[in-house]
């Protein structure tokens, strides 16, 4: 395994579990030292610092100990998040608050907090979490859609506002990923196995995407090498974005 990110420092929120664990977990073996920040306990060899990114405080303090313990911070990776079912009728607006603070909110709460540190790095990067979401229309996911559609826009303003300042900022877009909440999600269907046969028909490549596979996005996005790489939505969804294809025969 090469070390590309050797001597940098990165933060992955909502690390714990999932995607957010599979990104910690390369930037490691690559060799970053890395924190997680998230309300559980990952229990790995990770630097873990509980952190709600919902709350200003929880996320100061967390950045700040993150660097406290480092002494610098070189990539950010805003992957906390979490998911809505229903269409437009469907959420309270509790849910819609929750949702956004969360989802959206919760971002900018992080990359505030961290662009004064990442003004100093001559390798600095923040990467967001979007989605398949982001630019196509879900059924029963309009809570959800909202919410990443505006992660995707706001990935695209930061980029242009702190190209210059040395701090390229980019998204990855999932398709539907093989993750612990998307499990609960075909546990909670009234056929679990025919839930995911669909899920996966739906992904031209015919299958859910693996967490590993949104890692190693994360990676060439967050690598220093690829400079050039600003305010771009990367998919990682088997071709739903892109392609239509003719039903089999």
């Amino acid at each position: 395994m090469s070390a590309r990110f050797e001597g940098l420092v990165a933060v992955v929120t909502g690390g714990a579990s999932g995607i957010g664990a599979a990104i910690a977990d390369l930037l490691a073996e690559e060799g970053a030292s890395v924190a997680v920040l998230d309300i559980d306990d990952p229990k790995n060899q990770h630097y873990w610092h509980k952190c709600d990114v919902a709350d200003s405080a929880s996320v100061n303090s967390a950045i700040q100990s993150t660097v406290n313990k480092f002494g610098r911070l070189d990539i950010v990776v805003n992957n906390a998040g979490i998911g809505a079912q229903g269409n437009v009728a469907d959420n309270s607006d509790e849910e819609w608050t929750r949702s956004w603070e969360i989802n959206v909110a919760g971002m900018a709460r992080v990359a505030r907090a961290a662009l004064p540190h990442l003004k100093k790095s001559n390798a600095a990067s923040i990467t967001n979490m979007a989605s398949i979401a982001s630019t196509a229309g879900l059924q029963q996911r309009a809570l959800y859609s909202a919410t990443k559609g505006a992660v995707l826009a706001l990935t695209r303003a930061m980029a242009a506002d702190h190209v210059r300042e040395g701090v390229r900022v980019n998204c990855v877009a999932p398709g539907t990923a093989d993750t612990p909440w998307v499990g609960r999600l075909l546990q909670q269907a009234d056929d679990p196995t025919a839930e995911r046969i669909a899920l996966e028909a739906r992904q031209p490549h015919g299958r859910l995407v693996s967490a590993e596979e949104v890692a190693r996005a994360v990676a060439y996005l967050a690598d220093p090498a690829n400079r050039s790489s600003v305010g771009v939505c990367l998919p990682v969804d088997g071709g739903m974005e892109a392609l239509r294809l003719r039903p089999q025969q």
